[in-house]
């Protein structure tokens, strides 16, 4: 196998200030094409190169292969910081910068062929939707899987799987279970992507369905979450690629309050006549919405970093945290919504203009989000399961 080893261009930033000062500077960027985004139905190449080009997609890549190697709590930033400018497009920078974290879970030279350059998209759905049918050197994979987020212009694409022998679930031979879950990579181009999302919130992530029937997959070329190659706390613990996914309501949150606060040193109640900066109505609105955002950031932080903290020591202690930052996670998505909600309330009719108020589109990012598997009440069991002493195996949490 021959190990492509290729330099990333030098105008790409590599260390994780770097890649944050770049994406603050890309926000008023991304808020510009916001509009175009959405009518797109999936990120424009201007804007998947500007995420390139910021070191987005690289965030999670080894320091040993050269990259910034961003902790969970970097990530988490990068992504937030990146809301604040267009909500699908952290949504996909979110998902594309997986690419590092799943490259810890191949061999050396395997994952390096796969991701021969440092500023490579990921996208594809992980849940094990499809079937992998167990033949000489891998699998035969068939499937259709929903939520592709990024597959317009991911460069590899996952696809989750159940493996089978002979007709038949095979066992896991790590953790037990009846059948086994593995995930499947393979190039874009080798799947068909069905243009099926037509959809109220981010629009502009393109998170279409895709599709394969009998595509052999290497045996290398797929990994299990409970046999990772690479050590360290990226690898340590299953739910590294969801950690920084509350970048995304955060993120999304503060712009609806800035954007709200900004209207309101010049707006005035049509019906009292009273300026908004002095109306008690408006003045408790928004203090509301900022002690609700802050309380939900500093819920995500601190449990990020004290599991982060606790991976880096290793053992059982890092085990609890999954729960903690599930739930931080779970509670930030649904501030988020709850947050932007309010502010289309307090704004009134003039929030319900598409061209006119980015209200609007906040408002359908927040509800259509808040569908994701990470924000569903069935968190609160798996996680409280989990803190009781249980070994749940829901691929959120």
């Amino acid at each position: 196998m021959t190990i492509i080893d290729t330099p990333a261009p030098t105008s790409v930033p590599s260390s994780a200030a770097d890649i944050l000062a770049h994406a603050r500077q890309a926000v008023p960027v991304l808020r510009e094409q916001s509009a175009a985004i959405e009518e797109n139905r999936h990120l424009p190449a201007a804007t998947v190169a500007l995420l390139r080009e910021s070191g987005v997609f690289r965030a999670a890549m080894p320091a040993a292969w050269g990259g910034p190697e961003l902790t969970s709590m970097e990530q988490t930033e990068l992504v937030e910081t990146l809301a604040t400018g267009d909500v699908s497009a952290a949504w996909c920078a979110m998902i594309g910068m997986d690419s590092g974290i799943y490259s810890g879970y191949l061999e050396e030279g395997v994952a390096r062929e796969l991701y021969p350059r440092l500023d490579m998209a990921n996208a594809g759905w992980i849940h094990p939707q499809g079937r992998a049918e167990r033949v000489p050197g891998g699998y035969r994979v068939s499937g259709q899987w929903r939520f592709g987020s990024g597959s317009t212009h991911c460069d590899v694409l996952a696809a989750g799987c159940v493996v089978h022998r002979d007709g038949e679930p095979e066992p896991d031979p790590v953790t037990g279970e009846a059948r086994q879950w593995r995930v499947m990579l393979a190039r874009p181009d080798q799947y068909e992507i069905h243009d099926t999302w037509f959809t109220t919130g981010l629009a502009g992530s393109g998170s279409r369905d895709y599709s394969v029937t009998d595509l052999f997959v290497p045996e290398e070329h797929s990994f299990s979450f409970a046999a990772p190659h690479r050590k360290g706390p990226l690898h340590d613990s299953q739910d590294a690629i969801l950690r920084k996914m509350a970048g995304v309501p955060l993120g999304m949150a503060r712009a609806a309050l800035d954007h709200v606060r900004g209207l309101a040193a010049t707006r005035v109640d049509r019906e009292t006549g009273t300026p908004w900066v002095a109306d008690a109505r408006v003045q408790s609105a928004l203090a509301q919405a900022e002690m609700e955002l802050a309380a939900a950031r500093a819920g995500v932080y601190s449990s990020l970093e004290a599991q982060w903290a606790a991976l880096e020591l290793g053992g059982e202690g890092a085990r609890e945290h999954r729960a903690t930052t599930a739930l931080a996670r779970y509670h930030a998505f649904r501030t988020g919504r709850r947050i932007v909600h309010s502010l289309f309330d307090l704004v009134g009719g003039a929030s319900v203009y598409r061209k006119k108020s980015p209200l609007d589109r906040w408002l359908r990012d927040a509800n259509t989000m808040c569908q994701h598997a990470v924000a569903q009440d069935s968190v609160l069991r798996t996680a409280g399961e989990l803190l009781l002493g249980g070994d749940p195996r829901s691929p959120f949490i």
